[in-house]
């Protein structure tokens, strides 16, 4: 027989740009308060145009509590058709059971292949980089306020290079007769927002 010179299936880059409108990604942050406390926070980030469709803090995760978390990320349908997740213990069968009741099918990464959930690595890199290197944290309740601020910010105004340069939520482009540009704090002026304002 003469042998395919291809690979036997689809490759994983194949896989992600074929589906990636019907793919979310989950992982746990990791952030330490001014007291040392650490605090997870859980992330689900949509691919299709990175954007975070949930995200809860907590000091204790556990796996009821990633179940409660998913729940209350897709509490009706349409569900994502996949969602991928690493190895991590906190994943335990409640959690894969729940994940099959949504009627999501997971796509587990391969042990040490981070680079499988790149675009979820990249945009936790971002929150970090861009927010929390930059801000201490106090508690749980400023964790969470700081985060939702954040995510306003990187949802409707910070430019991505995947989508063409756009925040994930497009908003028409401004005309100069739409007035002056003004800017305005975001995490008090660690970012700003431009927009023209008519005045």
């Amino acid at each position: 027989m003469v042998r395919n010179p291809g690979p036997p299936a689809q490759t994983w880059r194949t896989f992600i740009r074929n589906h990636m409108s019907e793919m979310v990604a989950v992982d746990f942050l990791t952030v330490h308060t001014a007291t040392f406390k650490a605090m997870y926070v859980f992330v689900i980030l949509s691919l299709e145009r990175p954007r975070v469709i949930h995200f809860n803090v907590t000091a204790n995760p556990t796996t009821e509590w990633a179940c409660l978390q998913l729940t209350q990320a897709f509490p009706f349908d349409p569900t994502p058709r996949f969602l991928i997740r690493d190895r991590d213990g906190i994943f335990g069968r409640k959690v894969v059971d729940m994940i099959k009741n949504l009627g999501i099918k997971q796509v587990v990464i391969s042990r040490q292949s981070p680079w499988q959930k790149r675009i979820l690595r990249t945009s936790l890199g971002s929150i970090r980089r861009e927010c929390l290197d930059h801000i201490i944290v106090l508690n749980h309740r400023h964790l969470r306020r700081v985060l939702k601020e954040y995510f306003a910010y990187y949802h409707e105004a910070r430019t991505h290079l995947g989508p063409e340069k756009e925040a994930p939520i497009s908003h028409p482009t401004q005309t100069i007769d739409a007035g002056p540009i003004k800017s305005e704090f975001v995490l008090g002026g660690l970012h700003h927002q431009y927009f023209r304002d008519a005045e």
